[in-house]
């Protein structure tokens, strides 16, 4: 039972992974466009940009998924994202990625607000273009800076995978969540904190050796 129990635990812990890949790959590009548009000089995108932030900080996790799955469904009568698995997975992925993109646009904000003004006035001084100033003075400092609090998200969102089950993609809670109703056992539901613990303990590690190469900008 034990080794059954483990294999279908992996295979949701697969999901969980790759949902959680996903989202880092679009949400963190995403994240820093959102940055520069809510912070920009054009008053119509900062301001769309501002509420959008607000409402997705604002509101749960588990609420946006509902909207992204039902709500086209509901508002204009079309299941947009189909049955099938995939299109549950994509719905998922749109939510998170919209969601943790708003969060690292804070992050990023905030970082490059902590930086001095100084350090852009003698670029310009220097002749350097707002672009140069940027990647050659402002961001190695923004990555440093930004680390703790990135990574702190990132953890957080390795638990927050979790919330996919509410659309029925079928993660590593769900699978353990199964059990329960086949076999009337819950202990699947409780080996499942082993398999957050070791991916969250190896993110922890990682991150403090970034911490530790970045060290030199002090």
């Amino acid at each position: 039972m034990f080794w059954n129990v483990t294999l279908s635990l992996l295979e949701g812990f697969l999901a969980t992974i790759k949902l959680f890949v996903l989202t880092l790959v679009f949400s963190l590009p995403l994240g820093l466009l959102i940055c520069f548009g809510s912070s920009g000089r054009l008053k119509i995108l900062k301001t769309f940009l501002r509420f959008l932030i607000w409402v997705i900080r604002g509101t749960p996790l588990m609420l946006q998924l509902l909207v992204i799955y039902y709500g086209p469904g509901i508002f204009f009568g079309v299941n947009v994202w189909g049955t099938s698995g995939n299109g549950r997975f994509m719905a998922a992925l749109i939510a998170f990625v919209i969601n943790y993109a708003c969060y690292f646009s804070e992050i990023f904000r905030g970082g490059i607000q902590s930086i001095p003004v100084g350090q852009y006035e003698a670029g310009q001084v220097l002749g350097m273009t707002r672009r140069q100033i940027f990647t050659k003075v402002i961001l190695l400092q923004l990555i440093k800076r930004i680390v703790p609090p990135i990574s702190n998200e990132v953890i957080t969102l390795v638990k927050d995978t979790s919330l996919a089950r509410v659309i029925a993609v079928y993660e590593i809670i769900w699978n353990g969540q199964a059990f329960i109703k086949s076999n009337g056992i819950i202990w699947p539901l409780f080996y499942t904190g082993a398999f957050y613990l070791l991916f969250s303990g190896l993110l922890t590690l990682g991150f403090r050796h970034i911490e530790k190469k970045l060290s030199y900008f002090k």
